[in-house]
């Protein structure tokens, strides 16, 4: 028998596996060992398993079958029996396992963890995942559930882990590279690892920051323990998404490691919540298909701002509500709104739309309401899988007001529901000060000077920021008088000075504007170099010098723009300008993250600053996984190859290359 859909056939309830991937050759091997109970009698099931190769059969009673994307067992099954499958193969996974310089790290969002697992990709198939993952002596690993125990292995580890609650195929996680490990534990009691490079220590706290009060913030809001029996977290190279709430295992991305400075404009707060919720919100409790998935990142959303919210105020929430109101409303004026239940909306309409539901849901019944329905649900539905009207089920189980208005407005409808978002916004004392304060923009600058003064002095940020703003459109005397009084203020309200502000900046402000070169803020040190070196072309020698120690965040920001001006200023440390040029082309290699790499081909492109070397490395990045800089590179290539003096190199040099590398010159030439 063939199934496409076969959970009311077989009950797959664990999964153990050993993983030996291999950097050089990218492969994987696995020893495996699949335990199952029969729902119905049949002669065939199967795990997903793609272009997977059988090494070896273990279990003599079972035979074994693959094809191209599965992996077949046959036998006479029986009805409520239980039986194993062991065996070991191999697969050289092309998504979901990526090989990244010095690391190994798994993706397997949506139904991909086939690639490196057999497994089972239905989203309704709970299964209890225990891995064991060979890495070499020296290297970490973290992975779902608890590590239990490391054995050795000639040059190699053994790291076993063990989950005691079952979960879906595409939160089956991994990483493995050189990472230290702090612990801490939550108010209840929950171990909680964090994980950084060796050489990123010290950004321990400021990358983390709020994470304990975030864990026990949530066991609270939430009312239901955490269910799980630990949480790690770990940044890996290149990753794909900003983060990945794998079960126990939350993987992101590396740009979110930030010291001190960093963390005022790119920090982990966000990302670490919305990935935390998800334990509770997609991983305790699943959607049965995509139609259901703002039960996920909505719900997670939405617990993030509330988050925030208790960490950082009304005014924050309220601001973050109105940003996200604003870019569904424009989407919807375009008449390109969606359904919350439209299984291929947006990540705008699950992530933002999804949470305004929720909040807008709370304000209607009440939060007392609310919250008892979020419990009943989890409680009811842990472990399993459900649908939307699963939960509002519990919501009507809970509260006499009617809800059928508010699910087609907010559950149904494509439209943004942006005057009953306003309404709601104006319970915001602060937003109906900041709507009052942006109606002065068609104002003249001396009918206006008074109301601007007082924002700037409000104490509040944003009401600080929109004066600037405002400020940025307009020349004279009274508009410098605001400035310095606008200079005096804190770091985001000098921020909003150095990304508003047009050069040239005149005479009157300049030594003001000077002194952002040493804020703590690497977003506004970056823009202040530029716009100084652009207004006064003069005094470039003395801002490079003060700014040449300066890299900012894990980009290179700051660094990666000092080198290209160094480079285009005449007359500045010409003897070193050869360093220079070699430092900003080794930035294109391979063994940097693709946002360091991406940066450096932008300023060489831009400076005509090409050798053989940094085209070799363009060629790599048109072969890499990340699509936004595969294509940006691919692009930049492209424009490149109108030369037939380089076709004709890279076509004399192409059997240098990697396959993959050699595969896509192919292609193109």
């Amino acid at each position: 028998m063939v199934f496409s859909q076969q959970t009311d056939v077989v009950d797959f309830t664990n999964i153990s596996a050993l993983i030996a991937p291999d950097i050089e050759s990218r492969e994987v091997q696995g020893e495996l060992s699949a335990t199952f109970k029969m729902l119905k009698q049949t002669d065939s099931i199967y795990l997903d398993a793609v272009a997977a190769s059988i090494v070896k059969n273990v279990t003599t009673d079972i035979q074994l079958r693959v094809s191209d994307d599965k992996l077949w067992m046959i036998s006479n099954f029986q009805k409520d029996s239980v039986y194993e499958a062991k065996f070991i193969y191999t697969m050289v996974p092309k998504r979901a396992m990526y090989f990244t310089y010095d690391q190994v790290w798994t993706q397997g969002q949506g139904k991909y963890t086939s690639n490196w697992l057999p497994s089972i990709d239905d989203m309704n198939d709970k299964i209890e995942f225990d891995l064991k993952v060979v890495a070499e002596k020296g290297k970490t690993v973290i992975a779902n559930g608890r590590d239990v125990e490391h054995i050795g292995a000639g040059n190699n580890t053994i790291w076993s882990f063990d989950m005691e609650k079952p979960m879906s195929s595409y939160l089956v996680a991994f990483a493995m590279g050189d990472f230290v490990k702090k612990e801490i534990r939550s108010e209840s009691g929950i171990p909680i690892e964090l994980y950084l490079r060796p050489e990123d220590s010290l950004k321990m706290e400021p990358t983390y920051r709020h994470t304990k009060e975030i864990f026990d913030f949530f066991e609270k809001e939430i009312g239901v323990p955490y269910p799980w029996q630990n949480y790690k977290q770990v940044p890996v190279r290149d990753f794909l998404y900003a983060g990945m709430e794998n079960t126990t295992a939350t993987l992101f991305s590396e740009a979110f490691v930030v010291d001190s400075i960093g963390f005022h404009d790119r920090n982990y707060v966000n990302v670490n919540a919305h990935e935390l919720a998800h334990q509770w919100f997609g991983n305790l409790v699943t959607e049965t298909e995509g139609k259901h998935h703002w039960l996920h990142e909505g719900f997670a959303t939405y617990y993030a701002l509330l988050a925030e919210r208790h960490l950082f105020g009304d005014d924050y929430y309220y601001w973050k509500l109105y940003n996200t109101a604003e870019q569904l409303r424009s989407i919807s004026d375009q008449g390109k709104g969606q359904s919350l239940l439209n299984p291929k909306a947006s990540s705008l309409t699950f992530y933002e739309k999804g949470a305004w539901a929720l909040h807008i849901l709370n304000e209607l019944i009440g939060e007392e309401a609310f919250k008892k329905a979020i419990k009943n649900y989890l409680e009811k539905y842990q472990f399993k899988n459900v649908t939307t009207d699963d939960f509002l089920a519990e919501v009507r189980a809970v509260s006499s007001v009617d809800i059928s208005a508010w699910e087609k407005d907010w559950l149904k409808q494509s439209a943004f529901k942006a005057e009953q978002a306003l309404n709601s916004l104006t319970n915001s004392e602060f937003l109906t000060t900041y709507f009052e304060l942006v109606s002065l923009r068609e104002m003249t600058i001396s009918d206006k000077s008074k109301l601007l003064e007082q924002a700037l002095q409000s104490g509040n940020d944003y009401l600080a920021e929109e004066a600037v703003i405002q400020l940025a459109l307009e020349k004279g005397k009274e508009v410098e008088a605001l400035y310095e009084m606008a200079f005096k203020g804190n770091t985001t309200t000098r921020q909003a000075i150095a990304l508003s502000m047009e050069p040239p900046v005149s005479e009157a402000l300049k030594s003001a504007y000077e002194t952002l070169l040493k804020d703590k803020s690497y977003t506004t040190q970056e823009s202040a170099l530029y716009i100084l070196w652009a207004s006064y072309p003069q005094e470039r020698a003395r801002y490079l010098d003060e700014m040449k120690y300066a890299h900012g965040f894990q980009n290179k920001n700051i660094r990666l723009l000092w080198l290209a001006l160094a480079l285009s200023t005449e007359g500045y440390a010409t003897s070193a300008k050869p360093l220079f040029e070699k430092e900003l082309r080794n930035y294109s290699r391979p063994d940097y993250s693709y946002e360091i790499r991406e940066t450096a081909f932008q300023y060489i492109s831009s400076l005509g600053n090409w050798n053989e070397e940094v085209i070799k490395n363009l060629v790599n990045g048109c072969t890499h996984h990340y699509w936004r800089f595969r294509d940006y590179c691919r692009e930049l290539l492209d424009e490149l190859l109108k030369s037939e003096e380089l076709k004709q190199y890279l076509q004399s040099k192409k059997d240098s290359f990697s396959d993959r590398e050699k595969a896509y010159l192919e292609r193109v030439l």
